[in-house]
């Protein structure tokens, strides 16, 4: 397999088991890159630009963009984080203080904080959406206003697939006096941090982002054979499970490579970015590439802080939260207990890891069936784990 890139010395076992990711598990096209205490020390790439490409085909370049899904999450957490930094947002404050129609139907002491925790209790739409839908910020804001939660704000947590962008979106509008999400991010993140990133693909940037699709995963080794529990089973298969109504509040499924869906702005599952744009977003939560930084270390502390954890009513599994990000444990292993950041169905993963100064982005055009720890990604974790500990 031809990969290109670099990695610093001692990071050598991820080039290595970026390599293994092509020639075990059916790695089509993929970039990994990491930065260490903001200094990139892995910038790899490799196959082809499309999912469904030949030997002969556009191979992956190093600008190379594609689709995140859900580890667009973590980049629009930082929005709502950065507006509470400057005093415009309150996290402990009712949702409906800043956005009135929030209130019906229930959902009048529902907190910001429980929007970034999955605690908000609304993960599901009575009516799901159309892509078009979907993507229109006054749409989606009028279909969560009128939602009933399924328990109690606040209560319990369950993982909201697509209903957390919209509210987000909308939190953003309401306080900022009507900027969209997508440009705030242009704006406030990835034009001062030099990120190739973007929630809403602008049209001159549409070549770099090849075409993405689904996988076959291969057959695991009997070592790593794990049965699901039944629970987890039945829930993925029942039509009127949260599970499936939640994953099902677009309907039907948007399509990566529509080139509509792809301008949307949807911070919960549409973002696009090369794997150093994702990754150098995490250096900048946690450290200054190049003097630049997101989130003062007490706003990082507190996005990572648990707010939630136990079995999850979505996904079912057990997941644990802070403040818009994942956690590192059995949902979504991350490089340590210090570790935040968000998987994307299939496949992307970002994260960053204070306490050894590590920031990771992966980004790949074949997704896979898995929600949370897609063994591509995983495999890379634990190769940057042995790097730090050789």
């Amino acid at each position: 397999m031809n990969v290109n890139g670099e990695v610093a010395e001692g990071f050598e076992p991820v080039r290595e088991a970026f390599v293994r990711n092509f020639e075990t598990l059916g790695e089509r096209g993929a970039a990994v890159s990491v930065y260490r205490h903001g200094r990139k020390v892995v910038d790899l790439w490799g196959g082809t630009r499309d999912v469904d490409g030949t030997a002969d085909a556009a191979p992956w370049e190093h600008d190379t963009a594609h689709v995140m899904h859900s580890a667009t999450k973590g980049v629009g957490a930082a929005v709502l984080l950065m507006l509470h930094e400057c005093g415009e947002l309150d996290l402990d404050a009712p949702v409906g203080k800043y956005w009135p129609e929030f209130k019906a139907r229930g959902k009048e002491h529902l907190l910001v904080r429980h929007v970034l925790s999955h605690r908000a209790g609304v993960p599901v739409v009575d009516v799901p959406l159309t892509p078009a839908e979907a993507a229109d910020p006054d749409r989606t804001a009028e279909s969560i206003a009128a939602q009933t939660p399924l328990w109690e704000p606040g209560t319990d947590h369950g993982y909201h697939p697509h209903t957390f962008g919209w509210m987000l979106s909308e939190l953003v509008r309401r306080v900022t006096g009507g900027r969209g999400v997508g440009e705030f991010i242009a704006t406030e993140i990835a034009a001062p941090l030099g990120l190739d990133l973007w929630v809403g693909l602008p049209g001159a940037e549409a070549h770099r982002v090849g075409r993405a699709g689904r996988v076959d995963s291969p057959e695991p080794s009997s070592a790593l054979r794990t049965r699901p529990k039944r629970s987890v089973a039945e829930a993925y298969k029942d039509p009127d499970s949260t599970t499936v109504r939640a994953f099902a509040a677009i309907t039907p499924p948007p399509d990566d490579n529509d080139p509509a869906y792809r301008a949307a702005a949807l911070p919960a599952s549409n973002g696009i970015a090369t794997a150093d744009g994702l990754a150098r977003f995490y250096a900048a939560l946690i450290g200054e590439p190049d003097g630049a930084r997101l989130l003062t270390p007490a706003t990082v502390d507190l996005a990572r802080a648990e707010a939630s954890a136990g079995p999850d009513r979505t996904l079912v599994i057990t997941t644990r939260f802070g403040l818009g990000y994942m956690l590192h444990g059995t949902a979504s292993p991350l490089l340590g207990p210090a570790s935040f950041g968000h998987p994307g169905r299939g496949g992307p993963l970002g994260f960053a890891d204070p306490e050894s100064g590590i920031a990771f982005g992966y980004i790949t055009n074949g997704f896979r069936k898995t929600v949370t720890a897609d063994p591509r990604a995983q495999a890379l974790v634990r190769a940057v784990r042995a790097a730090l500990s050789s």
